[in-house]
């Protein structure tokens, strides 16, 4: 069974708008990640819960199909349902995190996927989803 990534938001727009830092080129560590995940044929599983995310700050429907749409062959489109986004708000609440890196490790672990992120709030949710950093899977 070919392995499977869960990319968190920000992992994302790290990529998509080049959103490098001195010492840390994260853009060329996610398109690296993504070249390995083709040439392997890994997925990429992509919630609604990014591109809400995504909308909330300031993408439209349609830039966010646009980006999204060369990706199509390795994305795998995933809905949360209720009982998932109340273990989630139960979750944030309880270990202070933001709800939506609560549901999205949820929704990592529910689809068998590795959580890609830099975020440092999902060392609070190990014990839902492992972690990697973009760097850490090339």
């Amino acid at each position: 069974m070919a392995r499977k990534y869960y990319f968190d938001t920000s992992i994302w727009l790290d990529f998509f708008e080049n959103r490098d830092e001195p010492d840390l080129p994260k853009e060329k560590y996610v398109r690296k990640l993504i070249e390995k995940i083709v040439k392997e044929d890994c997925k990429i599983i992509c919630s609604e819960v990014v591109k809400n995310e995504m909308l909330v700050l300031g993408y439209s429907k349609y830039e966010i199909e646009r980006l999204f749409f060369p990706f199509k062959k390795i994305l795998e489109i995933v809905y949360s349902n209720k009982k998932q986004f109340g273990k989630a708000r139960d979750i944030s609440r309880k270990r202070n995190v933001p709800l939506f890196d609560a549901l999205h490790a949820i929704l990592a672990r529910d689809h068998k996927s590795v959580m890609v992120t830099l975020d440092k709030h999902f060392n609070k949710l190990i014990d839902i989803a492992e972690y990697k950093k973009p760097e850490e899977l090339i």
